[in-house]
């Protein structure tokens, strides 16, 4: 019998130990890109917890993460 690991385990965002601080470059980059194809605007100053959040949602409503 063979336990099946996850090859990517994901941690939730808001245990991350850097999720307070702000959201990186590329992060943005590609909220701005994921918001402008949805038709929606971005907050500015996100964390990168909220950003990860942010871009999870819009790849849903875009169809881009599947």
């Amino acid at each position: 019998m063979t336990d099946q690991v996850e090859p990517n385990p994901e941690k939730d965002p808001s245990d991350w130990t850097t999720g307070d601080e702000p959201m990186t470059g590329p992060q943005k980059s590609y909220l701005q890109t994921l918001a402008h194809e949805a038709g929606e605007e971005v907050p500015e100053n996100l964390t990168k917890a909220e950003a990860s959040a942010r871009i999870d949602a819009l790849q849903q409503t875009t169809g881009r993460g599947s």
